[in-house]
This record gives C-alpha cells, sequence and structure tokens, in this order.
C-alpha cells in the first residue's frame, strides 16, 4: 500500500456573505498517496480552489481536520504556516505570477528567501530547478522576453526550487494554447514520475486530466473518484 502523503477528514468550508452562509465543500473525506497525480474537475463554484487551499495551508476549514506529511494545519499558526509552505509546497497558477522587474533566475530564487540560504546557495538551487525544466540557458532573461509557454515554465521551476512534497496546481494551462499546454503537461508527468513529486492539479480540461493518474469530480461540496482511461 502506498505510503499517505496528504489526508482530508470530514472537512467543510463555509463562507459568509452578510448573514448568507454558503457551505463550499461538505464533510469531505480524501487520502492522497505520496507520489499520485490527481486531476479535479467540476464546475465553478463547486469547491476546486478551496480545496487546493486548505491542502496548501491558504486557508481552514471550518469543520474537520486537513493533515499533509506530518502537519495537522488547522492547528498550525499563521507564521508556522507561512513557515511550512516555503518547504512543503509549491504552487502553480493559470497565471505565472512572475516579477516582470526581476529575471528567471531571480523569480525562481523568491521561495527560498524564507530560508536560510545564503546567496550562493539560492542561485545553485535556483539554477538546478531551471535546468529541470529546460530553461537552464534563459536564466537572465526578463519575464518579457519570453512566451507564455516558457514563462509557465519559469513558474514551474519556482514552484520546486525547495524541493517540496507537494505541487498544487490551479489551472496550470488555463492560459496557454494546446500545443503548448500539453508540453506543460508532460513536464508536470516528468515531475510526478521521475522526481517524485505529489501532484493535485485543478482543470477544467478533459485533455489536461488525462496526463493525470486520476481524476476526482467536484460538485455541490463532493468529490466522486473516476479512475483516468
Amino acid at each position: 500500500m502506498s505510503e499517505v502523503l496528504a489526508t482530508l477528514t470530514s472537512v467543510s468550508k463555509v463562507y459568509r456573505k452578510g448573514k448568507e452562509e454558503v457551505e463550499v465543500l461538505h464533510n469531505l473525506d480524501i487520502e492522497i498517496p505520496k507520489g499520485d497525480f490527481i486531476a479535479i474537475m467540476g464546475p465553478s463554484g463547486s469547491g476546486k480552489t478551496t480545496l487546493l487551499n486548505l491542502l496548501g495551508g491558504l486557508d481552514r476549514p471550518t469543520g474537520g481536520t486537513v493533515v499533509v506529511g506530518d502537519a495537522e494545519l488547522s492547528s498550525m499558526s499563521n507564521s508556522q504556516l507561512s513557515h511550512w509552505r516555503s518547504t512543503n509546497i509549491g504552487f502553480i497558477f493559470q497565471f505565472y505570477n512572475l516579477l516582470p522587474v526581476l529575471t528567471a533566475q531571480k523569480n525562481v530564487e523568491l521561495p527560498l528567501l524564507l530560508t536560510d540560504f545564503g546567496g550562493g546557495e539560492r542561485a545553485k538551487r535556483a539554477g538546478i530547478a531551471l535546468d529541470i525544466v529546460g530553461l537552464g540557458d534563459r536564466a537572465r532573461h526578463y519575464p518579457r522576453e519570453l512566451s507564455g509557454g516558457q514563462e509557465q515554465r519559469v513558474a514551474i521551476a519556482r514552484a520546486i526550487v525547495s524541493d517540496p512534497a507537494l505541487l498544487l496546481c490551479d489551472e496550470p494551462t488555463g492560459d496557454l494554447d494546446r500545443e503548448t499546454a500539453d508540453e506543460i503537461l508532460r513536464l508536470l508527468q516528468i515531475l510526478n514520475r521521475e522526481h517524485g513529486k505529489t501532484i493535485v492539479m485543478v482543470t477544467h480540461d478533459a485533455q489536461a486530466a488525462e496526463y493525470a493518474n486520476r481524476t476526482l469530480h467536484c460538485d455541490k461540496g463532493t468529490l466522486e473518484a473516476r479512475e483516468a482511461v
């Protein structure tokens, strides 16, 4: 049996809009084995991004527990969560969120500023991450000098630079054409299969979901498992 990396137990999430309560997740249970690659699909407002935010410690459940590795996230303070995220979680978003005034190298180094690494070690690790995503020769380029696919590769390098166990991807190919999207998805497969990264990816794209090991469908705050064909 595979080692479990993350467990959500009886998780609910309720948002309040004035006097109205909106339940986004309802009594959710899920185990994510180490080394898994999961795609999460579902209509807008079904709780997909909320689930990612809970796994990454960006949000807290209204009820239930979220455990990732040895950490029970709801019991941690904001400062503890921030430090924990810097070494355990890599985030990849639809829009690359690169700082335009920094080179690719410096953008990738950003998460390491929260660690105790010196400048030399940060540069070394950023170089390795850029090599992994195939952009070692673009380290000194600025975002404006890169294509959309290259920018997303830089964003992926930034996500893996601290060697996190879990990558959380929110529509990572949503701003890319089909050919470039497939290149990025193949890169995620490589990170999963060859580098052992556990990946949870939210997507509206059925073709993107086919790159995952399995698909979970989120609707009305619950999840339905469906194995990838």
